[in-house]
């Protein structure tokens, strides 16, 4: 999963990226309006998470213009305004919810998934693929009824994005753009020597489950028929 982080406050915005990785997610911060704009505009986030007031643009104006372009992305608005007034138009503007500031990251973190599931993403624990499994709360591969092993993050991150596409070939753009973000300066090697530590992994637990590869395209995870 991949979140979107527009807010103002560098030192805020810092502490919440680094909040947001050690939860094993994905996250570009940028710090104003119009960067926040374009980056929405992109269509590879999950989730955004949006400051209502922002030098350049303010969030209801991305907002309002993220609908009127029928961009659909789940939204939660950090705002320093309690007032019921403030909170009302951002709802009614578009906004899927709305945290006010100071707030417990617990509750941030909470929101962010209750939105997801608002938009349909399978929330369970473990994924299964054939005789492999992915364990999300132990961030493990697991072969069914066997022994495990640990991924690191970025590990994990790209093997959830192919179990939540069983069978699917996920080009190699799409797993930069949603694992490195947009603007990154990861290559196809980067994904290449990745998938390769994973393959190394799911050879050591013995399972029959592959990753194909789809030359010049991507990859794809299957149960061995």
């Amino acid at each position: 999963m991949r979140i979107l982080l527009v807010e103002d406050e560098v030192r805020l915005s810092q502490a919440l990226v680094e909040i947001f990785q050690k939860n094993r997610y994905g996250i570009d911060a940028v710090y104003n309006g119009a960067d926040g704009l374009k980056y929405a505009r992109s269509g590879i986030y999950d989730a955004i998470i949006l400051d209502m007031m922002l030098p350049e643009i303010d969030g209801i104006t991305i907002l309002k213009t993220l609908r009127e372009e029928k961009n659909q992305v789940p939204v939660l608005f950090l705002t320093a305004k309690d007032d019921i007034d403030t909170k009302v138009r951002g709802l009614d503007c578009g906004a899927d919810d709305y945290v006010t500031k100071p707030f417990s990251t617990e509750e941030l973190l909470a929101r962010v998934r209750a939105l997801t599931r608002r938009k349909g993403e399978v929330i369970d624990s473990s994924l299964t693929v054939g005789d492999l499994v992915l364990n999300k709360r132990k961030c493990e591969l697991q072969k069914k009824d066997g022994e495990s092993i640990k991924l690191s993050l970025k590990e994990f991150q790209i093997v959830d994005l192919l179990f939540e596409n069983p069978g699917q070939i996920i080009n190699k753009e799409r797993i930069i753009e949603k694992i490195w973000g947009g603007d990154s300066d990861a290559e196809y090697n980067n994904v290449e020597v990745y998938i390769s530590f994973i393959r190394k992994k799911m050879e050591h637990l013995q399972v029959s489950t592959v990753i194909r590869t789809a030359r010049g395209i991507g990859y794809s995870l299957e149960a061995k028929k």
